[in-house]
């Protein structure tokens, strides 16, 4: 056995700044936190919304009108993936960002200013419903060119550690949405809710807009930089070309496919177990949503340590043991609350989970980045999340609720889930090392 530094090996792109300002960090992840809390907080309030823009007799109606209303912003990320994303190969990863943020920020303070249905009639719906989709198209373009942006700008040592910062500050939004939802219900009666307080929650979010504009335009570019202006592509390039581009990381792509279609089953079968709480467990309320909070403050320095670890021992460890382990915990971890319906079970178990998802997530999205050439990094990266998050982020909750009441075992998400973790766990194996390690064992 030898020991071979990550010095002698031949890696990629190897120049980077010394560090990056916290401030510019905030900017570029930004985008991501205000997507999460933005999706919390119209989760909470759904009831609310339903009855501001979509009155019926029914109350169920109004409530599936208004859910399929936020899922319709699903389908216009992967276009927002392939305009923004190709952008961001094309002129580089700033201008990129600020498309991408600027259009989140019409579209989620829009959303709160429009008027009620009560006010000017069926033109409220179809309001809502474009800056939806709007907002779905602006997501689609933000985590590509952000996240090839924090690779570039990392030094190579430590791509793992602020890569992950787009993972943590989801969970910063989930505390934020968190505290806002209960605050706001315990401060104010239905009708209050109905009629503002929902718009109040989703505009402190809001706010914070017009500062990640204003700090991201002077973000320095990391494309055409001196160092690797031979790598820019041409910005009259068609779009056969950068298909042929694409063409030698199909496998790449697939792969990819597999680990985020993985962790997003995961991510939104998390996100259904306040729902299976109350409705398979019959838990109190309180005890139902408390997870969500339980969750958020769990998971944050477990995803930063994973991002820590990736850099140390490289991405696949990282992913693949976490994620072997993730495997042979689902099931148990939910015959066991079954047998032992408490809070205390339900907690441990649901948070044990939680870490052996997050340990491994952030070794993906850099894994990812960091194995395709900077002149298709942003538009490849986005599109392949835009799709594995359209098309699973869109159904999973569905799919779960239909499985449970289908086969009437509520041991159903745990099979589905079971199922997602081992399709990801065979693309980690498969996956080509993207970071070796400080010194790798060879010989």
């Amino acid at each position: 056995m030898t020991d071979v530094a990550i010095d002698d090996l031949p890696l990629v792109e190897e120049q980077g700044p010394s560090s990056l300002p916290l401030r510019h960090v905030a900017a570029v992840v930004v985008g991501n936190a205000l997507e999460f809390y933005d999706f919390l907080i119209y989760s909470f309030f759904a009831v609310y919304i339903g009855r501001s823009f979509f009155p019926s007799h029914s109350a169920a109606s109004s409530l599936l009108l208004s859910l399929a209303t936020f899922g319709a912003g699903f389908l216009t990320r992967p276009i927002g993936a392939i305009v923004i994303g190709s952008m961001g190969d094309r002129i580089g990863r700033k201008p990129a960002m600020m498309w991408s943020f600027g259009l989140m920020g019409i579209a989620i303070v829009g959303l709160p200013l429009t008027p009620s249905y009560e006010r000017i009639g069926v033109a409220a719906p179809i309001v809502v419903l474009a800056f939806r989709l709007l907002q779905g198209f602006a997501l689609g373009g933000e985590v590509g060119p952000t996240t090839a942006y924090l690779i570039e700008a990392a030094p190579p040592g430590r791509r793992g550690i602020y890569t992950v910062l787009q993972n943590a500050s989801q969970n910063v939004a989930l505390l934020l949405s968190g505290l806002v939802g209960t605050l706001l219900a315990t401060l104010l009666d239905a009708r209050q809710l109905q009629d503002w307080g929902w718009r109040v929650a989703m505009l402190i979010g809001a706010a914070i807009v017009p500062f990640g504009l204003l700090i991201r335009a002077s973000l320095p570019e990391t494309l055409h930089t001196a160092d690797d202006a031979a790598l820019a592509p041409d910005a009259t390039t068609g779009s056969l070309s950068r298909m042929a581009r694409l063409r030698p990381y199909l496998a790449l792509i697939i792969f990819g496919l597999m680990m985020l279609a993985s962790g997003t089953i995961g991510t939104y079968v998390g996100g259904y177990m306040t729902t299976y709480a109350l409705t398979t467990l019959h838990m109190q309320a309180t005890a139902a949503f408390g997870v969500t909070l339980v969750k958020g403050i769990t998971a944050m320095p477990v995803i930063v340590f994973g991002g820590w670890l990736s850099d140390r021992y490289g991405r696949k460890p990282v992913m693949i043991w976490p994620s072997l382990a993730l495997v042979l915990s689902i099931l148990p971890v939910f015959v066991l609350v079954l047998r032992h319906p408490s809070t205390a079970v339900f907690y441990a178990g649901m948070i044990w989970l939680g870490i052996l998802g997050s340990l491994g997530a952030p070794s993906i999205i850099v894994a990812l980045t960091e194995s395709f050439p900077k002149s298709i990094r942003s538009g490849a990266l986005a599109t392949i999340y835009a799709f594995a998050i359209a098309i699973f982020g869109g159904s999973t909750q569905f799919t779960v609720t239909w499985l449970l009441d289908f086969t009437k075992d509520p041991l159903a998400p745990a099979y589905y889930w079971t199922g997602a973790a081992l399709i990801g766990l065979l693309a980690m194996v498969l996956i080509k090392e993207s970071a070796p390690a400080r010194t790798m064992r060879v010989g």
